[in-house]
C-alpha cells in the first residue's frame, strides 16, 4: 500500500507538500522525503512527534540515538510507518533543524494501492514558497497563567531592601576571586 501524506509547514503563508511513500518504508524514509521536498540540504538533526488528534506533542523519534545507553532508543530507521500511522491515527509533527525550528504537521491524508511504475517516496503537489526564515515559536504552556498564580509569593522590589545594609553575612574573604 501507498500512503499518502500533507505535509504543512507551520508558517503564515500556505505552504505544504504531498508526498506518497509505501506503508513499509521507515520514518527515516519519510524524513528523507520531506527535507527534499522542502529544499533542505538534510544536513541538521531532525525529529518527529507523536501526537493526538489536536496536534498536541507526545513521544519523540528522533534521527539518532541520544539516550544514555547506546541502542536504548528506538530511532526513526528502527520504525515503519504502518507501526506508527494508521486510518485512526493519521497524525505526527515533524521538526527539522533544531537551531530555527522549521516545524511541520504531517497528515496521513489516504491509504491506496501502489502504482505499478511509480518510484516511492515522491513528491506528488508543491504548493508554496519556503520563507528565508521559521515562524518564531512560543514555548509557553496553555495554563503558564496558573502555574504562575499558584507560586505567587506577594514580594515586590521595595520587600527586597530588606537586606540593604545588613551585615550579618558572614565574609569569607574570597575577594581576590571577584577581581
Amino acid at each position: 500500500m501507498v500512503y499518502k501524506f500533507r505535509v504543512i509547514l507551520d508558517a503564515e503563508e500556505d505552504v505544504f507538500r504531498d508526498i506518497a511513500i509505501l506503508e513499509d518504508d521507515t520514518l527515516e524514509d519519510l524524513h528523507n522525503a520531506i527535507f527534499n521536498s522542502f529544499g533542505f540540504d538534510g544536513m541538521e538533526v531532525a525529529s518527529f512527534y507523536t501526537c493526538d488528534e489536536t496536534w498536541n506533542q507526545e513521544d519523540e523519534i528522533s534521527l539518532f540515538d541520544t539516550g544514555d545507553v547506546p541502542g536504548e532508543q528506538k530511532i526513526m530507521s528502527d520504525y515503519q510507518l504502518s507501526d506508527i500511522l494508521d486510518k485512526q491515527n493519521t497524525k505526527i509533527l515533524y521538526v527539522y533543524d533544531f537551531i530555527n525550528m522549521w516545524t511541520f504537521l504531517v497528515e496521513l491524508a489516504a491509504v491506496e494501492d501502489q502504482v505499478v511504475g511509480n518510484l516511492y517516496p515522491e513528491t506528488i503537489f508543491s504548493h508554496g514558497e519556503m520563507p528565508d526564515e521559521a515562524m518564531e515559536k512560543n514555548f509557553e504552556s496553555d495554563n503558564a497563567d496558573d502555574y504562575n498564580a499558584e507560586f505567587e509569593d506577594g514580594l515586590d522590589e521595595d520587600d527586597l531592601d530588606m537586606f540593604e545594609g545588613d551585615d550579618s553575612f558572614e565574609d569569607y574573604g574570597f575577594e581576590e576571586n571577584w577581581n
